[in-house]
This record gives C-alpha cells, structure tokens and sequence, in this order.
C-alpha cells in the first residue's frame, strides 16, 4: 500500500489540510476530526484503493485493516503538515471543542462514553501486550505447580522478565489513564499522569487513617485506600484538574504561570481527589464489582446462562448506539477486583455469531447465485476470523438487516458457554482467536470452544431464519448504500 498516496487522497476528500483538527489511530483506523464535516466526500473515501470502509459519526474513521492504520497515520501526519502530539492552547481547544461540538448530534451520555472509549483506546496496544505477557507468566508459574515443567532458574528468570514487562504497565494503569484523560481535556498531561499516580501512593493510606476512613482489619473495606476508585476516580479527577487548571491560568500573570498554575491546580485538586472523588468513586466501583458478581460468579447455572447469552446478543446493538465505549471502565475494574475480566470474553463472541452468520449467507448465496455477495464475505472472513469485524457487519449482515440480529442470537450461545464456564481474560483486544493469548491460561481452551458455539449458532440461527430468496435479492447498490448508513466499529478498539 502506498500511504503516501494514499494520504494524499484522503486529504483531498475531506476538505484539504484546513478542514483536519486531529488524526488518530486505533488498530484498524485512521480517525479524523474534521472542522465541517459535509466537506467529506464518503463516496469517493469508500472508492481508494486500500481503505476498507468509511464511518462517520463526530469522528470520520477510515478503516483500512490491522497493521496498517499506524503506518497510514505516520505518513498522513507528515502529508498534512500535523504535529502529532499537539500541544492544546486554552484558545484552540475551545475552537476544537466548538467545531465538534457543533458538528454532533448525539446525547451527553453518549459524547461522555466516547470520550471515555478515546482515553482508553491509544493503551490499547499496550493493554494486550501486558495481559499475553502475564498471562506466559501465570501459564509457566501453572506448568511448574503441576510438575509439567521443571522449576529451573532459566524458566524462573523467564517467568519474572514476563511479569516485569506485563507489570510494568499493569501496576501503573492509573498513570497512564491520567495521561490521556488530561490529553482529551486540555489539561497539562504531566499533572494528569500525577494524579494518576497519586490514587495508587502508600501515602493514601495513611491519610485515610488520619480521617478515620481506614479499615485497619480489612483494608480492602476501608472507605479510602489506596488503588481505591481506581480508573473511574483518575478520569473524574483530571476532568476537574482540566477545569481548576484552566481557571487559575486565566488569573495568574504569564510570568508566573510556570510556577504558580502547576501548583495551584495540584494543591486544590489533590485535596478534592483524594477527600471527595476516590472514596465516591470507590463506592461507585464497590457497587458494580458486586453486581458484575451476581451475573458472573452467580452459583445459579440459570442467571450465568441468560447473563452471557444477553450480553453477547446485545453487544453489537450496544456498539451501534454508541454505548460500548462505558464498557472499558468496567474491564479495569474487573481486572483490578477480580483479577481477570470476563465480559470481554463474553461480549467477544458477537463477532464470531456474525463469522457464523456470513458462512450461512456465503452458502445460500452460492446457491442462488449471487456473486456480489460471495465476493464481499470472500474478502472479509478472514478479518471476522481473526477478529476485525467491521468488513462483514458493514458489508454483509447489517447492511441485510435480519443477519445482523440472527448472528447476535447466535453469538449468544457462545456467550452464554462462556459465562458458565467462567473464562476470564488478562486483558482486553482484538476479538476472534487473536484473543486467545489474552486469555487466562485456564481459560483459553473454553475460550476457543466457545467461538466455536458463536460460529455454529450463528451459521444454525441465520441459516432457519433467512431464505434464499432474501440472499438473491440483495445487489451491490443496496450494499453500498445500507453499509454506509453504520455509525460504529465493532472490534475492540
């Protein structure tokens, strides 16, 4: 792929340089914040040669696969003359804000999960890179328990230089949370990574104790502690730390606005945060935690079933609405409760009911000769395999309409295997069987086995309920158009 090129046209279809604000990645995307968004030219987006599809909903998203969206993201910053860690001035910051602001019709909780799904997604990478290296590590630490691996002093070194890499992002989450969240609130991102830091002091505990919050028999009760409130707390603290940060450098005189507004913002924040927004936010966490419990580790097969089954049935709906970017929290929060997470696994399998619907479709298709549509699910299941799912949603099934719903039936009876078997992951990704390194060494098995279930419920569920004639009746004008109308991406991003 020629990025060069390719970054050229791009830029040429949204307006020119002048209309850019922002280019980011995640894994499969190129996304771009765009003044005015009717400047676009999605037609012709959808047409150059490399990009897979093209979403537009606030944030313009061009996808264009694994593996390559970073490397398209490099030259195109370079293209459009774009710093790409952009220092943001009080003054356009506000513009930014206004023009997006401007440009999107969607409801606060919304805008405030999107932005939530954004703190998160650039830590994405390093999220899956800890959890497989941990995850070798709990697999060498299992092996040597059982007596199927020796425990020698090379597998003890590799075990610690595993847990060292996966620590070494794992243990400071908060920090690195606090950094970005002050990078999407206009806050100075070295005082976002502070507060960050901050939540998980021994100090905490200690000052806990002075205001008598501080369960000396069982810590982990106590109102305040340390770690508590853990990434919900770091995103509602830096929110403020923007705000009180903003305020005071409007007050102080330039020439002392290095000194002063740092420590002002500090000084106010940090009181806030550590008296007021960690103990709320523990509460809040404390609360989910306890009801992620009821649909997890319920002793009634029963609830496990309908729990998972609902929640991998959902999850694409979810996804369309907006709604899934809330989710990334709640996996912070299981990992840091629970030890693992488990409703990735489980939301996971939406993407393998619609592998398992896109077969059925292929199949028909095949027999009723429809060639368009076998040349769309050729190309992208491969990508539903390994886990990008935008191809065959935003190609196939949703633009059909009824595969969309009976590939969620079916990702449901994998997801509902996988509730009651309890897999947990050590971190979050890509889905499909890229995934299973995320998983917990002893869970990967039923992790596979429960893609498989996607895969069949999804093939049985869309083969009863679409007829051949609803598979023969579908042309590429109706692809092209009902595929454009999709407002998300489906993969873990």
């Amino acid at each position: 792929m020629d990025y060069n090129q390719l970054s050229k046209h791009i830029i040429e279809h949204v307006g020119g340089t002048g209309n850019i604000i922002s280019a980011t990645n995640c894994m499969t995307r190129l996304r771009l914040q765009l003044k005015d968004d009717s400047l676009a030219d999605i037609a012709s987006l959808k047409k150059l040669e490399g990009v897979m599809g093209v979403i537009g909903d606030g944030t313009l998203q061009i996808i264009v696969g694994p593996g390559k969206a970073k490397q398209l993201l490099d030259e195109f910053l370079i293209v459009a003359k774009l710093d790409k860690n952009p220092q943001v001035s009080d003054e356009n910051w506000k513009a930014n804000k206004e023009a997006i602001k401007g440009k999107q019709k969607q409801s606060r909780l919304k805008q405030g999960l999107r932005t939530i799904g954004e703190i998160f997604i650039p830590l994405i990478p390093a999220i899956i890179a800890a959890g497989i290296f941990n995850g070798f590590a709990g697999l060498i630490t299992n092996l040597q328990s059982t007596g199927n691996l020796a425990s020698s002093e090379v597998w003890n070194t590799i075990r610690l230089f595993f847990s060292l890499i996966g620590g070494s992002f794992l243990s400071y989450f908060t920090i690195f949370t606090g950094i970005n969240a002050a990078k999407k609130f206009g806050a100075t991102e070295a005082l976002g990574g502070m507060l960050g830091a901050m939540s998980v002091m021994a100090q905490i505990n200690e000052i806990s104790g002075i205001f008598g919050m501080y369960n000396d028999e069982s810590p982990l009760l106590s109102v305040l502690r340390s770690g508590k409130g853990g990434v919900i707390g770091v995103i509602v603290g830096v929110y403020i730390l923007a705000k009180i940060e903003k305020r005071i450098r409007k007050l102080v005189p330039d020439v002392l606005d290095l000194i002063v507004t740092p420590l002002l913002t500090l000084a106010i924040t940090a009181v806030l945060f550590v008296v007021i927004i960690m103990p709320v936010s523990g509460i809040f966490s404390d609360y989910l935690v306890k009801v992620l419990e009821v649909l997890v580790s319920s002793d009634i097969a029963v609830v496990n079933i309908i729990s998972g089954f609902v929640l991998s049935a959902l999850f694409l709906p979810m996804v369309l609405l907006g709604l899934h970017h809330g989710l990334i929290p709640i996996y912070a929060v299981q990992l840091e409760a629970m030890g693992g997470v488990s409703l990735f696994p489980v939301l996971a399998m939406a993407g393998a009911g619609q592998v398992g619907a896109a077969i059925a479709i292929y199949i028909k298709a095949k027999k009723v000769g429809n060639h368009q549509i076998k040349k769309v699910i050729s190309g992208a299941l491969p990508a539903g395999i390994l886990g990008i799912g935008e191809p065959l949603i935003y190609g196939v099934t949703l633009p059909m309409g009824k595969p969309f719903i009976t590939a969620g039936l079916g990702a449901g009876f994998g997801g509902a295997y996988v509730m009651i078997t309890k897999v947990l992951a050590t971190a979050w990704g890509p889905s499909g069987i890229t995934a299973i390194p995320l998983m917990q060494p002893g869970s990967m098995l039923n992790y596979f086995i429960g893609l498989v279930v996607a895969y069949i419920g999804g093939f049985i569920v869309t083969a009863i309920f679409i007829k051949d004639s609803d598979v023969a009746e579908v042309g590429q004008e109706e692809l092209e158009i009902h595929g454009s109308m999709g407002q998300e991406s489906v993969s873990v991003n």
